[in-house]
């Protein structure tokens, strides 16, 4: 298994909690906002993401997960 990092841009209120303890710098706001009228946290550069879960831990309004997916060769077999 592996696994995916996700932000729920319409539950995230861009507090920047989750940018600022990333030890990546993998998270940044966005320049748009969401459905709230928020600047929502996302990934600037998901390629450097480990999958630490620290965002996760931090983020107050539990915006941010860790999922598990199946890898393609996993999924045929």
């Amino acid at each position: 298994m592996t696994a995916k990092h996700v932000i729920d841009v319409d539950r995230c209120k861009g507090c920047g909690l989750c940018v600022a303890v990333c030890p990546k710098n993998v998270l940044e706001i966005a320049g748009k906002v969401n459905s709230k009228g928020y600047f929502p946290a996302y990934q600037a550069r998901p390629e450097d993401c480990v999958l630490c879960a620290i965002c996760c831990t931090m983020c107050p309004d539990v915006a941010i997960t860790i999922v598990e997916t199946a890898r393609a060769e996993e999924a045929q077999g």
